[in-house]
């Protein structure tokens, strides 16, 4: 069993993975709501490893600075191109960042500048084109390790 993080710009498709893996009842924790991330892009040192290290199998999504500070067992990187990205972000319904035009141009510059640091961490690069049947069943072998 494996703990895995799923990391990845806005609109890569994410919490859609996170819903599919939750539909498969894998414990999973979206850390861009309830309070998990706090200022600065900080994962809440605490709370995060108490919950890592009360689970042997989950799914945590979210991109922040300190992602690298916990133990994960393997780190998703969920990609899509740009023009993907703000398609979704545009549409999307649960999340209302990527609607203006400045958080549109952030989310062009974090692929620019944050990805290729994602990458560079990543065990496993995901295509977030793919269906989401087809990736959660790469992260669900993942999780059963």
């Amino acid at each position: 069993m494996a703990r895995v993080l799923i990391t990845g710009m806005s609109g890569a498709g994410k919490t859609t993975l996170l819903d599919e893996l939750s539909q498969r009842e894998f414990p999973t924790v979206d850390t861009d709501y309830d309070g998990w991330e706090l200022p600065g892009a900080l994962w809440d040192v605490p709370r995060m490893t108490e919950l890592l290290s009360s689970h042997d199998t989950i799914a945590v999504s979210g991109t922040v600075r300190n992602q690298g500070d916990f133990d994960f067992d393997h780190v998703v990187l969920l990609s899509a191109p740009l023009e993907v990205l703000l398609a979704r972000v545009a549409i999307r319904t649960n999340n209302p960042y990527g609607r203006t035009a400045a958080q549109r141009a952030e989310i062009a510059g974090y692929v620019e500048t944050v990805e290729p640091l994602l990458r560079a961490a990543a065990t496993l690069e995901l295509d977030g084109r793919r269906p989401v049947r087809d990736l959660a069943d790469d992260v669900e072998a993942l999780l059963r390790e």
